[in-house]
């Protein structure tokens, strides 16, 4: 039974863990929602998600100040002598100005630009067989194990040696770099942190900045076929200069959490909703078209990025309520795609779902993610090779049952306990 209006609160623990009878409340009763404890509206209904990250010129891209006020309550919540450690760490930081998640065009494109060709049809098909490669060893060093966390296993490593490989990171450096990574998307979390994590956190913030401008430089230097050589020797055109060190990290940063964080959570809710479904483990074997639904079912049903936030730029109004300028809307997208208005059954998986990949996990418009190729392409490989070596997956029953990291933002998995039975 969904929660009546008056219960439904999106911050609290239970609906941060498990937040879909609320949105369903929402999409029903008020799909533009006032989110006091953040001064925002949560929109929910897909049509009106849709229509706002189409119309980027009232509903703007420029929410970097939203970013830094959710910074500043965790700072405030700390104390005075944590305080002061994190302003001394904060103090060394290079600041990142906004390069292509919290711009609009045409800056947006300015800096999308520089990266796309990376991203492209054939530079996806061209990089096949080394992301199989990564997939299969992954698996190879835990085959035949009958229990495993299936997170810290497979769906965590896999999409963080690509995305290291893509962007240029020796292999001699990925304990760092992975420890790093992680909690470079941590930050998108919006989540409740004690001091010493917050400390610890701007301690590696600090690390993982030396060390990628150690390998800028040395990438303009002596280039490679890698994102960083790409980002270190190019030329914003209209100023005729290379991009700055802050610009190249604001980059990076953003290909951290889209390059591995979606990923291995898409990873872990998908096989999460496998193990009550011992039938669709079976279809999916083998059938190369049912296991690209599948991916587009599993994106749909726990979108890893659940919401994020547009600046609305002058008067207007979006499901007849009326939003004022410089109001803060929040596009729910793991709401909008368990909208029975578009997607029938919505909480169901449907391995034969016509037009599954209409679901908004990647986004969509300008700013749909420009990584989402190769996303799609890691993760229709990598549960393809699964199911050809494993013949069933069931949870754990002797561990504790797997749960989602409450967070406003993004939607992940920390741990899946599974038994495997191998073929």
């Amino acid at each position: 039974m969904k929660p009546s209006l008056t219960d439904v609160s999106l911050f609290s623990e239970a609906t941060l863990l498990d937040p879909y009878e609320a949105y369903q409340t929402l999409r029903d009763e008020a799909p533009v929602y006032f989110v006091p404890e953040m001064n925002l509206y949560a929109i929910t209904r897909y049509d009106l998600v849709r229509e706002a990250i189409r119309d980027t010129r009232v509903f703007s891209s420029q929410f970097g100040d939203f970013l830094a006020g959710a910074q500043k309550i965790l700072f405030d919540s700390a104390p005075p002598a944590a305080q002061q450690r994190l302003l001394a760490l904060t103090a060394q930081l290079i600041e990142l100005p906004p390069t292509m998640l919290t711009l609009d065009e045409p800056e947006h494109t300015r800096y999308r630009s520089l990266v796309a060709e990376l991203f492209t049809a054939s530079r996806i098909r061209a990089a096949e067989a080394s992301v199989q490669t990564v997939i299969d060893e992954t698996i190879d060093r835990f085959a035949g194990e009958t229990a495993i966390d299936f997170m810290t296993a497979f769906a965590d490593p896999v999409p963080l040696l690509i995305i290291g490989d893509r962007l240029g990171v020796p292999r001699s450096d990925r304990d760092f770099f992975d420890h790093a990574a992680t909690e470079a998307a941590g930050t998108l979390r919006l989540s409740p942190m004690t001091p010493d994590a917050q400390i610890e956190r701007a301690e590696t913030a600090l690390a993982l900045q030396r060390y990628l401008i150690d390998l800028i430089e040395a990438r303009r230097t002596q280039p490679e076929d890698d994102m960083i050589s790409q980002l270190a020797n190019s030329r914003l055109a209209d100023e005729d200069r290379q991009l700055t060190h802050g610009e190249c990290l604001s980059i990076l940063n953003q290909f951290l959490v889209a390059g591995h964080e979606t990923t291995t959570s898409a990873f872990g809710w998908g096989m999460l909703h496998l193990t009550s479904r011992p039938e669709a483990q079976a279809a999916l074997r083998g059938d190369a078209k049912r296991v690209r639904t599948f991916v587009e079912e599993a994106l749909r049903l726990d979108a890893p990025v659940q919401g994020l936030p547009r600046l609305v730029t002058q008067d207007t109004e979006l499901g007849g309520v009326p939003l004022k300028a410089g109001s803060m809307v929040m596009l729910r997208f793991g709401a909008a795609n368990r909208d029975e208005r578009q997607f029938p059954d919505p909480d169901v998986l449907d391995l034969d779902r016509p037009k599954a990949g209409a679901q908004l996990a990647f986004g969509s418009g300008v700013h749909h993610c420009i990584g989402a190729p190769l996303a799609r392409q890691e993760l229709n490989l990598g549960f393809a090779a699964l199911f050809d070596r494993i013949e069933s997956v069931s949870l754990d029953a002797s561990q504790a049952p797997p749960s989602a990291e409450p967070s406003f933002v993004l939607r992940n998995l920390p741990h899946l306990p599974l038994q495997v039975t191998w073929r």
